[in-house]
């Protein structure tokens, strides 16, 4: 009965080391993955950009400008919110943020899970 609880403790203290490393590791992966798809969407509005000479539709037409002219396969949704839709601020709902960075040039932004702040800025 002792070696039982003996090897209960054990495994307690290990479960106890190893489960916030695995918790973390998903926040990691989200956060790699989110700024591996704004990477990539950038990429493509400058393709846009280059080839039409203007900025995509973005807050008028959502994804249209960029998804049926082939500069993306599918509509993207962030991976911190699971939304697609596209607003000039964050707010409910909304997933993507095209507005004027620092520089006067519009950029695509992430919204977070609370929908209230800009991410990555």
């Amino acid at each position: 009965m002792i070696e039982l609880l003996i090897v209960v403790a054990i495994l307690g203290i290990v479960a106890a080391v190893v489960v916030p490393r695995y918790s973390s590791a998903s926040g990691e992966a989200i956060d790699v993955s989110l700024r591996a798809d704004l990477h990539a969407i950038r990429q493509q509005i400058e393709y846009y950009r280059v080839e039409n000479r203007t900025d995509p539709r973005l807050k008028a037409k959502q994804w249209d400008d960029l998804v049926l002219n082939n500069y993306l396969v599918s509509v993207p949704r962030n991976p911190l919110n699971g939304s697609s839709l596209i607003g000039t601020n964050p707010g409910a709902g909304v997933g993507w943020v095209w507005r004027n960075s620092a520089a006067g040039v519009k950029q695509l932004y992430a919204t977070d899970e609370t929908f209230l702040s800009l991410y990555p800025e």
